[in-house]
């Protein structure tokens, strides 16, 4: 597909309660996989390239909010006023995956960049085709700001009677869901640089700190509450109360045995595992021996 950059931009930033009707996804939900393959993608592109495009695949829930749970890449050449993109490339990939998993299906298309250009409304027209109201995801691979920033945006046509006058991107919220092993590994890539990877006890001492940094936090808050330096807030105070019922009734010695077993079982697993990967390994060599042999 080739096409020619005729129209101008509009990119808005913040949701508006004004905005356009034909903007009805509320929040896009992102699974971390997602975010991996597109800098993945992003490594892995042509010297001449500037940036990467690529589906996204995921399924809409009944409430509006797009469920983007896996991606892959598309090629496509880019100029300053035309775009061409590979669709077979990008058909054959959406059918292998559908072998896999039949319920998902397109949900919009992701660029990595700090924002929308001509090229950018340019391919969301053929994405349209595709797929109604698709979602455009944005990852700032650059660092831009200092760190990846991930955007989301929806599109709808400005027109003049049949003349089409601007593609108005409005921004819609992004909701990042992952676990902590995947909120590590997230943030060790969002990083601008990186000494080494955390290990399995390194990650678990960084996911502490942050834990006890959000307690010293609530345990401000309540102070200030107490002592009449702020306002109280009703719905704060039933997160905190909700958070503080959910923690198990356990004396502090019943909590530690059951932390340390644990923290033994996965000592013992890798331990298994390294055994594992040590006899597989002089298996390997033993047969080639008696190959050569």
């Amino acid at each position: 597909m080739a096409a020619t950059s005729e129209h101008t931009i509009l990119q808005f930033v913040s949701p508006s309660s004004t905005a356009s009707a034909t903007t009805s996804v509320l929040t896009a939900r992102i699974h971390p996989l997602v975010i991996f393959n597109v800098c993945d993608c992003f490594v892995r592109r042509p010297d001449s390239a500037e940036r990467v495009i690529g589906t996204l695949l995921g399924s809409i829930l009944p409430d509006g909010t797009v469920d983007i749970r896996n991606s892959y890449a598309v090629p496509h050449n880019e100029s300053s006023d035309q775009v061409a993109v590979d669709i077979d490339y990008h058909h054959n990939m959406l059918a292998s995956h559908l072998k896999v998993n039949s319920k998902e299906i397109i949900v919009g298309w992701y660029s990595t960049g700090a924002g929308v250009n001509g090229g950018s409304s340019l391919i969301h027209d053929f994405y349209a085709r595709e797929v109604p109201n698709p979602i455009h995801l944005t990852v700032d691979t650059g660092f831009t700001n200092g760190e990846g920033t991930i955007k989301a945006f929806v599109s709808s046509n400005l027109s003049l009677g049949d003349r089409q006058l601007v593609a108005h991107f409005q921004e819609i919220p992004v909701d990042l869901r992952m676990v902590d092993a995947e909120r590590v590994g997230f943030d060790v890539l969002k990083a601008t640089s990186v000494d080494k990877l955390p290990n399995d006890l390194e990650g678990m001492e960084l996911t502490m700190e942050r834990l006890l940094t959000l307690i010293n936090d609530v345990y401000k808050y309540v102070d200030s509450v107490v002592g009449g330096q702020i306002a109280p807030d009703n719905n704060i105070g039933r997160f905190i109360a909700d958070a503080v019922a959910s923690l198990p009734k356990l004396p502090p010695q019943v909590f530690d045995n059951l932390v340390n077993d644990s923290l033994q079982d996965q000592l013992l697993l890798l331990y298994l595992s390294s055994i594992t990967r040590t006899q597989l390994s002089l298996a390997e060599k033993l047969n080639t021996a008696a190959q050569m042999l």
